[in-house]
């Protein structure tokens, strides 16, 4: 039976979603008054691409779940859950991943009645169309549009044919020399090619920020950093480990020669349709080359301040003090804690035709089309302090700079701020009291700081707990005692957690999101700096002038239900702060 489907499928044309698929869907809404003639027309209007159902979301007219619902109610389908759902192999095999991408259609389970699929337009036109493929009967269940795609990433991942095409690798060269595998590493119809290919296109899927590729005795090892947590993804024969980092090194521009010595290098290329920029760094480690890639995927938009997870009232002020002529503003926290995501935030804020902005960064990751930016090149002799002398002569009103991290650039940033420019900057800092006494600690003078610096926000990102398979549970005595050690108590519903899904991976988080900590520089906080009070005392003062600290902001995001104590303890938890 299913070879026959599958000789079918062969012969019968994938249709996609067009034109008569959105005038169906437009009936369908107005019918059941969901939305009115003028909106579609506006959301058509505002949206010039996607199809209508993308239109309509993205304009506010309806949300993807009441979408679904209508959907399902008027053809009398089932609304799908994906909390219950697994994909069986023998459904996934009736399609091929291109085929259920076109279709957008995820086979779940068969029996002797046919094959229950998941789709977003259960029309009997689309109905039919799936059937024709598959070459059997088919029962409609309904599901947004963003659970289908992630788990049509999920069910068909870029990287299940790498061990076909390693074993071609392994097939074409017997020898193993290092030669071969160079040869190899070049060739665009290489096994080699295909798997970096695979590995990439599935780290830019699973939302990864880095790719750890890690030579591990006769083992390479792949991971992927995805909501800031690494996780296993293949394991590859140490055969191929050379011949992957040098196709890595030739895409980035690197040196393939060269294994001992650490080298940089940039990638960018087109990834299933999305513009990718990937950070490529190798270091030499016993047993081979390290090679990690960082993701920067340019078809993401960027947050804009509302989104970023202030609570209300630090959001408010944070806002006010970003609109100040003069001054400056420092974001604080670790590499990777989602500084620059703030900043770019803050810099849609603030982007107004009257004003001249003007950035210094390394690496540029987003560009706008209405704010000059600065790429460092220190080979050119472009640094971040020749840069920022080079700014100030160019009228800014507005200074980015990406980083602080001599002596000679908070010098320049903080005298910038003090000749009537108000300048944004980030700075590796723990907490937002330590990064003024970083400042310090470089050399600045504390009159200096005192007089400059109007605010410093330290944020860390936490993983958000999965709203599609939360359930209850009890935490742990050490995790209780943290909560009410920064003032947490139980919620009314108690503590919820996910616990894994298909939308997740089964990993029971999805997405992150910010946790921040703001001090403003009042004047007692102005005397302490000059004063070099201890870190103590300038952090009590500023507590009890309103400040809330990194751990007390993450607890109520654990009462809330949006993380769990764990993940707060493992992300932000420093004993004695």
């Amino acid at each position: 039976m299913k070879m026959r489907g599958r000789r079918r499928a062969e012969s019968v044309q994938v249709v996609a979603p067009g034109d008569e698929d959105d005038e169906r869907l437009a009936g369908v809404l107005v019918a059941a008054r969901v939305v009115e003639p003028y909106q579609l027309d506006a959301a058509r209007a505002a949206q010039d691409s996607g199809n209508l159902a993308e239109q309509l979301v993205a304009a506010g007219v309806v949300t993807e779940e009441s979408l679904a619902r209508t959907l399902a109610d008027h053809y009398g389908c089932e609304l799908l859950d994906f909390r219950a759902v697994r994909p069986e192999p023998e459904a996934l095999a009736l399609l091929t991943p291109e085929q259920a991408r076109t279709l957008g259609a995820l086979p779940l389970t068969t029996d002797d009645d046919g094959v229950r699929v998941a789709v977003v337009d259960p029309s009997p036109q689309r109905i039919e169309a799936i059937r024709g493929v598959v070459g059997r009967p088919v029962v409609a269940a309904v599901a947004t549009q963003r659970n289908l795609e992630r788990a049509l990433d999920s069910a068909y991942p870029a990287t299940r044919d790498v061990g076909s095409h390693v074993q071609v690798y392994e097939a074409r060269d017997q020898l193993r020399r290092e030669a071969a595998q160079l040869d190899g590493a070049g060739s665009e119809d290489a096994p080699v090619v295909r798997v970096v290919q695979m590995i990439i296109t599935q780290g830019l899927r699973d939302r990864a920020s880095d790719i750890h590729i890690e030579p591990s005795g006769e083992r390479v090892r792949v991971r992927y950093r995805i909501d800031g947590a690494l996780t296993d993804v293949l394991d590859l024969p140490g055969s191929i480990g050379p011949a992957v980092v040098s196709r890595v090194k030739i895409l980035g521009g690197m040196n393939i020669v060269e294994r001992r010595r650490p080298q940089d290098g940039q990638i960018s290329m087109d990834v299933e349709g999305r513009e990718v920029d990937i950070r490529v760094a190798t270091t030499a480690v016993v047993g081979g080359e390290k090679v990690v890639m960082r993701l920067l995927d340019k078809s993401r938009p960027l947050f804009r301040l509302e989104q970023l997870g202030m609570a209300p009232d630090v959001a408010d002020r944070y806002s006010s003090l970003i609109h100040s002529p003069y001054g400056m503003v420092i974001c604080a926290g670790p590499t990777g804690g989602g500084k620059t995501t703030t900043l770019y935030a803050s810099l849609g804020e603030l982007d107004s035709p009257e004003r001249n902005i003007m950035t210094i960064e390394d690496p540029v990751e987003y560009t706008f089309d209405s704010i000059n930016q600065i790429q460092i090149n220190e080979q050119a002799g472009i640094t971040f302090a020749g840069g920022l002398k080079s700014i100030l002569r160019q009228d800014p009103d507005i200074i980015l700079v990406g980083e602080i991290r001599d002596v000679d650039t908070a010098r320049i940033a903080v005298q910038s701020a003090l000749t009537g420019h108000f300048v944004l900057s980030s700075l590796h800092a723990t907490e937002a009291v330590s990064a003024l006494y970083r400042l310090l600690d470089m050399g600045i003078e504390s009159f200096l700081i005192a007089s400059s610096i109007t605010a410093v926000v330290a944020q860390r990102l936490v993983r958000r707990s999965c709203t599609s398979c939360l359930e209850a549970y009890q935490p742990t005595p050490e995790e209780l005692g943290f909560l009410r050690s920064f003032g947490g108590t139980e919620p009314e519903g108690g503590f919820v957690h996910g616990v894994g899904c298909q939308l997740c991976a089964q990993t029971g988080f999805l997405e992150r999101i910010g946790v921040y900590e703001l001090l403003t520089v009042t004047n007692e906080v102005r005397e302490l700096i000059v004063d070099r009070a201890p870190q103590d005392q300038m952090r009590k003062v500023a507590q009890h002038q309103g400040m809330r600290t990194l751990q007390e902001q993450a607890v109520q995001l654990v009462l809330a239900g949006t993380t769990t104590a764990a993940e707060v303890m493992r992300s932000i938890y420093v004993a004695g702060v």
